[in-house]
């Protein structure tokens, strides 16, 4: 009877051991994964398409940027696309792009670093001159994400701001977009206290190395099964593979009984 005790008293003894390093694990585990998300409070924009409703998931949720006035789609309820296009150069491709987007009556958003207006203001000026919005991408294209000082985030957007002013003789709208999609909350938070809107994408594809342009049939692959409702495109003015496409895409787009919106109207 005693060693029978005594044997339980050992089992007992040796599973309140075992609970006692699995609640130590546990909160290793957490403090382990508090830790991971400090480390990774800054990040690249991403998505998922992954959904059965056909509206793609960020990795911040469209409620979540709403408290820091960000945003990545528009009103899903509706069959409109807001198209959005990336411009750190001018490589000959964008003229093309305008007249197409003339040929539709469509009014894009351009997302301007300083080299384009520096480099290409009379394009900077035509499309103002035919509707469309200039948006902050900031002066030199850093990673604003690793950006912490206010007045070196102030600077890169300013800057640009000042810029835009003296080529057109206009405000710029308060429109920006992260370089590389790279953000962080804290950025988020400068922008806003700015009187920005930072306006992300649910959709983009690969098409801004010159060197290896996607093909029409790449292109249509990934942009027609993937258009979906409130949908903010990014494309990039330049891409050689947009300018040729455009026209048949925007057709296409059409035909599917999509209709163009602006930024502004979000």
């Amino acid at each position: 009877m005693y060693f029978i005790l005594k044997r339980k008293t050992a089992v007992i003894a040796l599973s309140a051991v075992l609970v006692l390093f699995g609640v130590i694990f546990a909160a290793a585990g957490a403090m382990n994964k508090d830790a991971a998300v400090a480390v990774n409070a800054d990040t690249n924009w991403g998505l998922s398409f992954n959904t059965s409703s056909g509206i793609p998931s960020g990795n911040a949720t469209a409620e979540k940027l709403k408290e820091f006035n960000a945003c990545y789609l528009g009103d899903t309820s509706e069959k409109k696309i807001y198209l959005t296009f990336d411009a750190g150069y001018e490589n000959g491709q964008t003229e093309k792009i305008l007249d197409t987007l003339k040929k539709h009556n469509v009014r894009a958003v351009f997302f301007l670093v300083g080299n384009f207006l520096k480099t290409s203001p009379d394009i900077v000026k035509r499309m103002v001159s035919e509707g469309h919005t200039v948006g902050n991408h900031t002066m030199t294209h850093p990673d604003m994400s690793a950006i912490s000082d206010k007045e070196a985030f102030r600077k890169e957007i300013e800057g640009l701001e000042e810029l835009y002013t003296s080529v057109t003789g206009e405000k710029m709208k308060k429109l920006y977009r992260p370089p590389q999609g790279k953000y962080s909350e804290s950025n988020l938070k400068m922008a806003q206290e700015l009187g920005y809107k930072t306006v992300f994408w649910s959709l983009a594809y690969v098409d801004w190395y010159n060197d290896a342009q996607p093909t029409k049939k790449e292109a249509f692959d990934k942009l027609i099964p993937r258009i979906h409702n409130g949908a903010i495109v990014l494309l990039h003015s330049t891409s050689s593979t947009n300018a040729e496409i455009l026209d048949e895409l925007l057709t296409k787009w059409e035909d599917m009984g999509y209709t163009f919106g602006t930024i502004s109207e979000l």
